[in-house]
């Protein structure tokens, strides 16, 4: 299984558990830790000062390291934590402009793997604001090298190793333990379903971040052999016989995903949507792949394996 790392560099199959994640949402709960806070503060002269963030995840590392009051605006998907929602907005991620970050005057551009166009990230960097850029994945590994780079690129190098040695620490920890408990268990089958509007629905296969979630939580992919999200058809659904059904949704919402879920045709005829197992988690905390990943994980492993 991708993502598992050991003290010996070393990798191998193992997941999480969510009676440990309580150990580490007591860390991971808070982002801002005083010591990282006041830290932050006393570097922050020697720093970029007016920092723009594009990606949930990196603006969930800054405010880990404590470094949230250089920030001066971030992008649509920075939904986490609360304060961060009420930042000045640059847009969505994907589809950013080159003159609206410009005109905040930044001294540094933070750009997830998803951000662009390309060309804007070029001319931002060309008009002479550094942009650090950040690689596509789903790993621990990749979340620890992210702390080390944010923190590399806000000149917090100390504090970011302790981060990432803090981050590393629980995720040693905890992806054992679930082992010990769901190991012998047989892996239920999840169906991931992105989203839907009206009778479309997409659902997730191979090489994205909810089948990597699935697998470190000690679950079974009820769809693979594709890559990235498709529409699914009824027929493919009762093929798939999940034994559990597995959405997101981002924000408060009015609607039962439940609900809205199995009024979709197929849904309803799996074990699944017989035994009306449906689990929903916020898009963000599930996928995002940022400094809460452990808590994350043993989280779904306990919702998929209990429901």
């Amino acid at each position: 299984m991708n993502g598992q790392f050991d003290e010996r560099g070393t990798s191998r199959r193992a997941w999480l558990t969510g009676s440990a994640a309580l150990a580490a949402g007591a860390w991971l709960g808070t982002l801002v830790p005083a010591t990282l806070a006041n830290a932050a503060t006393a570097n922050s002269k020697d720093g970029p000062k007016r920092v723009v963030v594009a990606g949930g995840a990196l603006t969930e590392i800054v405010y880990a390291l404590g470094a949230q009051g250089r920030v001066i605006a971030n992008d649509l998907t920075s939904l986490y934590p609360e304060a961060a929602t009420k930042l000045p907005k640059i847009g969505y991620l994907r589809s950013l402009s080159a003159e609206g970050v410009l005109s905040l005057h930044p001294d540094l551009l933070l750009a997830g793997a998803e951000a662009g166009p390309p060309n804007v990230l070029s001319q931002i960097a060309a008009a002479g604001v550094p942009v650090k850029r950040f690689t596509h994945g789903y790993t621990a590994e990749l979340v620890r090298d992210n702390i080390r780079g944010v923190a590399a690129a806000l000149q917090m190098t100390p504090e970011g190793t302790r981060l990432a040695d803090r981050f590393t620490s629980d995720w040693l920890r905890i992806r054992d333990q679930i082992v010990q408990q769901y190991g012998i268990q047989r892996r239920p089958r999840v169906l991931f379903i992105l989203g839907h509007t009206g009778n479309q629905v997409m659902v997730a296969g191979q090489d994205t971040a909810a089948d990597a979630m699935l697998g470190f939580a000690g679950a079974e992919n009820a769809l693979r052999g594709f890559n990235g999200y498709r529409p699914l058809t009824a027929e493919a659904a009762v093929a798939a016989q999940p034994d559990v059904l597995l959405t997101t949704t981002t924000g408060p919402s009015p609607a039962d995903p439940a609900a809205t879920l199995l009024a979709q045709p197929g849904l309803a005829n799996t074990p699944a949507g017989r035994a009306k197992r449906v689990v929903s988690f916020d898009a963000l905390y599930l996928l995002g792949f940022g400094p809460r990943l452990p808590q994350a994980v043993a989280d779904l492993a306990q919702r998929v394996h209990t429901v």
